[in-house]
């Protein structure tokens, strides 16, 4: 016969064990899935709320000696992001990510992109924050990865791949003093 304090000691013993594993399973954040939108859509995350307006591509920012040229190209993407809580909330920095898999995350300095929408970008309680990320890729097709403030929850908006006209308005030397010559001339015969 098994004493008494010895059947009490191993039923307490398992009912831990039992209460130990149904707390673990609690204890795992439920998993979120990552949603694909199509560019123009609005994606909320948490108490932000994105919209991607449009793209472009650059072979180069600003003119000479001031130009900045990209190891691949630039990419502008113009997005606006609306705070819809009741606090200020920082909007995280964003990634665009290829067919493949591969990453790029966006530029964390100012290079003299039209419209840059800064790289830490605070926003007040419904307020909102809009310009061009910028990015260093390769030519291609992306989807941006948006998160929410903590990081915690993303989406994925896709981005068509549209190539436009990059073609530079480059003067001729011989116009370019021909064109100075006649504003003179203009200026002085006003």
């Amino acid at each position: 016969m098994v004493p008494t304090d010895m059947r009490v000691s191993s039923v307490v013993l398992r009912v831990a064990a039992l209460s130990a594993v149904l707390m673990s399973g609690c204890s795992q954040k439920p998993t979120f899935v990552v949603r694909t939108y199509q560019m123009g859509e609005k994606v909320a995350l948490g108490p932000l709320i994105y919209t991607v307006f449009e793209t472009q591509w650059l072979t180069h920012i600003g003119v000479p000696p001031d130009e900045r040229v990209p190891q691949n190209r630039y990419y502008l993407v113009r997005i606006n992001a609306v705070n819809s809580s009741g606090a200020d909330v920082m909007v995280p920095n964003l990634t665009v990510e290829d067919d493949k898999g591969t990453s790029y995350p966006e530029l964390g300095m100012d290079i003299g992109a039209p419209q840059w929408i800064g790289a830490l970008r605070q926003v007040h309680p419904a307020d909102s924050v809009a310009g061009n990320l910028v990015f260093d890729c390769p030519p291609g097709h992306y989807k941006l990865r948006v998160l929410d403030d903590t990081g915690d929850k993303a989406a994925l908006v896709e981005i068509p791949l549209t190539f436009t006209s990059e073609t530079p308005e480059i003067p001729n030397p011989g116009e370019a003093k021909r064109t100075d010559a006649r504003q003179r001339k203009e200026a002085t015969s006003r």
